[in-house]
């Protein structure tokens, strides 16, 4: 009966790996690495900056942020590539290559009471 237990706990994978595998295989696990950025964004860029910018999403290697001024728009696109750097610093996967900075029209609206 042991040889038939045994073989039974062989063919189950634990949840966690087969999740994993899946987020993997489909691309999503990338896609979430690449999204964990925005709630980063104020630690990696620092306070002045985080208080005139917002990050929006990430895809495919495009970070958007907006941005509350046009001054402070250009100014931070002559930064992009340091600010690309903070951002991907100690990050093997979800790298940004990108930030698009867009004016701010404002907050949008919530869905479900949740944030960006």
């Amino acid at each position: 009966m042991s040889g038939r237990t045994e073989r039974r706990n062989q063919r189950f994978t634990p949840l966690s790996e087969t999740l994993a595998e899946y987020l993997d295989r489909s691309g999503i696990g990338d896609r979430l690495d690449e999204a964990g950025v925005v709630p980063e964004w104020a630690d990696r860029v620092g306070p002045g900056i985080a208080a005139v910018t917002r990050p929006v999403h990430a895809t495919r290697g495009t970070l958007v942020v907006a941005v509350r001024s046009s001054a402070w728009l250009m100014e931070l696109h002559m930064m992009e590539r340091e600010i690309v750097r903070r951002l991907n610093a100690g990050r093997d996967r979800g790298r940004v290559e990108r930030i698009r900075f867009v004016m701010d029209g404002g907050e949008p609206p919530r869905r479900g009471g949740q944030g960006v």
